[in-house]
């Protein structure tokens, strides 16, 4: 498979694309983890790290999938509504755009920080206009990491978007990351399980606002 820029393949658009129209959860060993908001939380133990992967599918009303996925990929607008940004930037290294993103942790853990590529596409699956965002962690010597802060050096994200068929949006959302550190497994389960669902209202509610500034 050829691979589109920033070293992601076509089939991985369409992978994401895919589970709008039919969630991949047969097969292996995905639980119910919540439900709540209209969203649905999926999660897989990932054997390597014994920590989870976890599938989002949902509808988020009054958000239309071009303005979610512009507000999703505006990263200064983000640091005026997601309160856990301490910095996030985009940073050309090599001719590739690269985002750094440091997250705060509550005290006394570490705040983490990110060095991820991403891109974003629109497709037309069967006349269906799609928004998908790809992002995955890489490593960059321009970005090297930070005395007091953990680097997060395994993490991927998938976010696909279309129309519900009225005002809002139908949203999968892939995510995956090991946050490093001795955060004990039920923090990071709780995190999870009360963080999507809230950071997803919260961009909803950041669409929004995203329109009444322009």
């Amino acid at each position: 498979m050829k691979p589109a820029a920033s070293g992601f393949t076509e089939e991985q658009f369409r992978e994401a694309c895919a589970e709008l129209q039919q969630p991949a959860l047969a097969g292996a060993d995905w639980q119910l983890l919540v439900e709540t908001l209209g969203i649905s939380i999926y999660r897989l133990l990932d054997q390597e790290s014994g920590l989870y992967e976890y599938k989002v599918f949902g509808v988020l009303e009054d958000c239309s999938p071009a303005l979610l996925a512009d507000v999703y990929m505006d990263l200064d607008y983000r640091k005026q509504w997601d309160q856990y940004v301490k910095e996030l930037y985009e940073r050309d290294c090599n001719g590739e755009t690269v985002v750094y993103w440091e997250v705060k942790y509550p005290f006394p853990m570490s705040n983490r920080d990110y060095v991820y590529i991403r891109q974003r596409q629109e497709l037309d699956v069967e006349g269906r206009k799609i928004h998908v965002v790809l992002a995955q962690s890489t490593s960059v010597p321009q970005l090297p990491e930070r005395p007091g802060v953990i680097r997060v050096k395994r993490y991927k994200q998938s976010l696909a978007i279309e129309s519900d068929g009225k005002m809002g949006s139908k949203v999968f959302m892939y995510y995956f990351d090991n946050p490093g550190g001795q955060i004990p497994s039920w923090l990071i389960n709780w995190a999870a399980k009360n963080g999507v669902p809230n950071f997803l209202k919260d961009m909803a509610k950041a669409c929004q606002n995203y329109l009444k500034r322009t």
